[in-house]
């Protein structure tokens, strides 16, 4: 179709095939994967509906000019020899967002900054007036990428980091992000089509993206806002058409979804997000520790959680981890269980051998994603129990 054009979805390292996933579902034209991101086309509509419905894109943007240059005279006059004028206007406001990858180049500062003075001079030399520079509620948000020689303008559909859904308004220490954990949701094969269980679930994050997913409900439906609502093509009705079009497909769920933490007040915080995104009529949460809990659901359980780790509570790591897995082992038969940890010396003290690692980054920090399958009776035993000199095996999804 004429009036598709690329675009780039960022996420995060490992999430790269998922996200590809994602937009084929949605139907998306040329889905080709990078690293941290996947490129596809489509048309605005797709644009509308890329961004409520991904769930592990951090970003949307929509490339609309490259050039080359290796010093800050060609890159200037690269970005002069754009007609602004057809995206801003003196009255408006933008934000430069820059990521260097160039020997060229060394600060993400400055070639913001040069780029600025070439959009702002444009204007005052036809006009005699100049957009203003707003980081918080720009009207424009561009983004700029500059690889070696090759530099890349694109406008950022999304504004703030799609993780923002708009239903989280309180946390607790070290939250996990949003697409992370959609992300690992999807990696794990949550589909929905079973109970669910998060026995240490904070602020109720992996909750409520289990529940998006097992009703098809999209991902950032109670967002207020998307970058792309300020251009000036915005089309209010074909929006609202994509949103009505997205939450007809909300599916029935005939399952539990329960969240456990030993913390009154993360406990009353993780219902309040749960209620603020619509979603407590799929979702208990109770003040429970989880070593002191058993599986009560009839079948296969799924189980998702982030355990804290030294950054973010004082624990005694062997212990805690020990009990992990002491837990799982003695309480939970039939369960498949996830979680994730930046602390990589802990896992040897789960007891138990995990049956995949895959390789992630939580804040920046390198994590494992790992799963331990519990049988029942004496499967469990003969598969579980670690011996000692196993070696560990990652599985990397890059």
């Amino acid at each position: 179709m004429e009036n598709n054009y690329k675009m780039i979805a960022k996420t995060f390292f490992g999430f790269e095939e998922i996200l590809a996933k994602e937009l084929q579902m949605l139907g998306a034209q040329n889905v080709e994967q990078g690293v941290r991101m996947v490129s596809f086309k489509g048309d605005k509509g797709f644009m509308y509906k890329a961004n409520l419905a991904l769930r592990t894109a951090l970003k949307i943007l929509k490339p609309i000019y490259f050039f080359k240059a290796n010093n800050e005279q060609a890159l200037y006059k690269g970005i002069s020899s754009m007609n602004w004028s057809k995206l801003l206007n003196a009255n408006q406001t933008f934000v430069i967002d820059t990521t260097v990858h160039s020997e060229y180049f060394n600060h993400s500062e400055f070639v913001s900054q040069k780029c600025k003075d070439a959009i702002v001079d444009q204007f005052r030399e036809r006009t005699g007036q100049r957009p203003s520079i707003d980081k918080v509620h720009p009207d424009l948000r561009i983004n700029i990428h500059i690889d070696k020689d090759q530099v890349s303008v694109a406008l950022d559909t999304s504004g703030n980091s799609l993780n923002q859904r708009g239903y989280r308004t309180a946390t607790n220490i070290a939250p996990i992000n949003e697409v992370l954990a959609a992300g690992i949701l999807l990696l794990s094969g949550w589909d929905g089509q079973g109970d669910f269980l998060d026995p240490m679930c904070g602020s109720g994050t992996f909750l409520a993206e289990a529940a998006m997913i097992a009703c098809n409900i999209p991902a950032n439906i109670n967002r207020k806002e998307f970058a792309f609502e300020k251009w000036n093509d915005w089309d209010n009705d074909l929006f609202d058409n994509i949103s009505d079009s997205l939450l007809k497909r909300v599916r029935e769920f005939h399952y539990t979804i329960k969240g456990y933490d030993k913390a009154p007040s993360a406990v009353q915080k993780a219902k309040d997000n749960i209620k603020n995104a619509n979603l407590d009529e799929y979702i208990s949460i109770e003040e429970k520790n989880f070593f002191d809990t058993e599986k009560t659901s009839e079948g296969k359980l799924h189980m998702v959680f982030n355990p804290p780790y030294d950054e973010r509570l004082d624990i005694h790591m062997e212990e805690f981890y020990k009990s992990i897995g002491d837990t799982l082992k003695k309480n939970y038969p039939g369960t498949n269980s996830w979680f994730i940890t930046a602390n990589l010396e802990a896992l040897k003290y789960v007891g138990l051998k995990p049956s995949r690692k895959i390789k992630l980054f939580n804040a920046g920090l390198e994590a494992r994603l790992v799963k331990y399958e519990m049988y029942e009776g004496s499967k469990r035993t003969k598969f579980q129990v670690s011996e000692s000199g196993d070696q560990d095996q990652i599985s990397e999804i890059s």
